[in-house]
């Protein structure tokens, strides 16, 4: 019944809580970049199979690069952890007086004094692994991040993939269609791009307990500057380029 709880503790919605920053920032990354895209082939007057390529190019080749960054990331900083970790066993081995005067100073720095203190110092360095772990964490300030790399990078890229495809979609149903209004689908593919916008900046706000407008405003914010750039660059090469 523990274990459920705690299961339950760690998901939001269908997502594991300790992913969600790589769904969400690769979502609203995927969205913005994709419809910045889409802005810019708008603003250059562009035809619909070239937004369609360009916007689909963009949305694999930026996603798989965006988790390959992340999978490196993650793998580096958990390396360095690994890595420091050692050399934290190999200097309570070989240091041993010294790293006992470091917890000692530790837990002065706390208020223990007397034999509270001494007693506290005795039966963190009686046990290898707990000293270990106390120094990384009170002297060092390092904790083990549990994400693995190869998640943290998948997670990425699905989101990324699935949220970055939205702007295009008012496209790519229309494509086979008889001379449709590429103005209306750009009107189309902006709603729906505010609406993934408003909806993983809510997901994010909610996850992380900061207020929900916030959260939304922002997204949408920075999604309608990169759309608004991208167009009048697609425009203004346009004029000048075609």
């Amino acid at each position: 019944m523990e274990e459920d709880s705690l299961h339950a503790r760690n998901k939001f919605l269908f997502f594991n809580k300790a992913y969600i920053a790589e769904f969400v920032y690769g979502g609203i990354d995927g969205a913005i970049t994709t419809f910045a895209v889409v802005a810019g082939a708008e603003g250059a007057s562009l035809g619909i199979s070239v937004v369609i390529i360009l916007g689909l190019a963009n949305l694999i080749a930026d996603g798989f690069s965006m988790s390959v960054g992340n999978f490196f990331s993650t793998k580096a900083a958990r390396d360095n952890f690994d890595n420091t970790k050692a050399t934290e066993y190999w200097e309570v081995e070989n240091m041993r007086e010294q790293e006992v005067e470091e917890i000692r100073s530790i837990y002065v720095a706390k208020g223990f004094t007397g034999d509270l203190l001494e007693q506290v110092v005795a039966v963190i360095t009686s046990n290898k692994e707990v000293w270990v772990d106390t120094m990384m964490k009170e002297e060092l300030e390092m904790t083990q991040d549990d994400r693995t790399p190869v998640k943290t990078a998948s997670v990425t890229f699905f989101s990324f993939v699935l949220v970055g495809s939205i702007p295009l979609l008012s496209y790519i149903f229309t494509a086979g269609s008889d001379s449709p209004n590429q103005t209306d689908l750009f009107l189309y593919s902006s709603l729906l791009t505010g609406t993934a916008l408003a909806i993983v900046g809510s997901l994010k706000s909610v996850a992380t307990k900061k207020n929900v407008v916030a959260g939304i405003a922002e997204t949408l914010l920075l999604g309608g500057l990169a759309a608004v750039l991208a167009y009048f660059v697609g425009d203004v090469l346009e004029r000048i380029l075609l």
